[in-house]
């Protein structure tokens, strides 16, 4: 029997690191267009739920607090991107910036779904279209969450004992949790435990594992994040009379830190929508008082939600610039 030409042999299956094609590329686009307007409703009935209750409070703050809030708002939200995109680069991916910004942000309206699956789900999706496995892509997002909450955890569980007796007898057990995630992230042992993930699930390892110097990055970051929201809390309290300095600005963003840590753990509401509220009022009513601490927590929450909707928006015209690469 002669030996079968070059041409003749059947195609070696794809390697089971590599993306395989994917199916029905003509429905990609209606597909895309049918999420993005799910995702648009969900935001237009969380915007217009936070806007009814802000909206006749919004007079008691001026401009240009407003808008120094919102600015130091899109840095915390950009000091987040940075985060994930350390984690991603530190597991062997790295998309263009212009790509990492469509996956990221775009992902991120995801939480403003019910559930807690849709952002890295999303992310996922769209890391295919830049090479990104979904396992790295998902890999990323579970180190860029415990990074956000365990350091979101050190930054404010320190600072509530200065928030009162009601913050310490609520949140007291968050001392438990703190140590038990500082030993997660660790990367020798989150290392292990994706790897284990991984050959449960039949996937292949990570182009690369979480190194120490990465996951300093990305903690780094954040820390930078925490930092820029509780400025942002300060300079709302601040406006609607709350009395204090650093000692004010600590504990608004220990307060900030901690409701957001909450609203977390919380997967049905959509981004923590109440929970996170209710918790800041909570924390910062016997700093500030409870009405001042209302508005600001209504306030905050329409900043960040208008926040996530313009770094989405620049993610997507970002994709049109002269240069950028898809």
């Amino acid at each position: 029997m002669s030996a079968m030409s070059p041409s003749d042999r059947p195609a070696p299956p794809p390697d089971a690191g590599e993306l395989p094609p994917r199916p029905g590329g003509r429905w990609r686009t209606p597909l895309r267009l049918v999420v993005a307007a799910v995702f648009v409703g969900f935001l237009a009935t969380v915007l217009a739920g936070q806007w009814r209750q802000a909206g006749p409070l919004l007079g008691r703050l001026s401009i240009l607090t407003l808008l120094a809030a919102f600015g130091l708002v899109l840095a915390g939200i950009w000091a987040t991107f940075c985060s994930w995109r350390a984690a991603l680069d530190d597991l062997g991916v790295t998309p263009p910036l212009t790509g990492a910004l469509r996956i990221f942000y775009l992902g991120q309206l995801g939480k403003y779904l019910p559930g807690s699956i849709w952002p890295v789900v999303t992310q996922m999706r769209l890391g295919r279209d830049y090479q990104a496995p979904p396992r790295t892509s998902g890999a990323a997002f579970v180190v860029f969450m415990l990074m956000l909450v365990g350091t979101g955890l050190l930054v404010g569980v320190p600072v509530i004992p200065l928030l009162g007796r009601d913050a310490v007898d609520q949140y007291r057990w968050l001392v438990l949790v703190l140590p038990l995630l500082v030993l997660v992230v660790a990367p020798p042992v989150l290392n292990r435990v994706l790897a284990l993930v991984l050959r449960l699930a039949k996937r292949p390892p990570l182009p690369a594992p979480l190194s120490l110097g990465g996951s300093l990055r990305v903690a780094g970051w954040l820390l930078l994040a925490w930092a820029c929201y509780g400025l942002h809390a300060y300079l709302l309290a601040r406006q609607l009379g709350a009395a204090g300095g650093a000692l004010l600005w600590l504990q608004c963003t220990g307060a900030f830190a901690v409701a957001w840590c909450a609203g977390v753990l919380l997967v049905i509401a959509p981004a923590g929508v109440g929970a996170r509220e209710a918790a800041l009022v909570l924390l910062l009513g016997t700093t500030v008082t409870a009405p001042r601490a209302a508005v600001l927590a209504v306030v905050s929450r329409l900043l960040l939600v208008v926040g996530d909707l313009v770094w989405a928006a620049l993610a997507v015209g970002a994709r049109r610039l002269p240069g950028s690469h898809r």
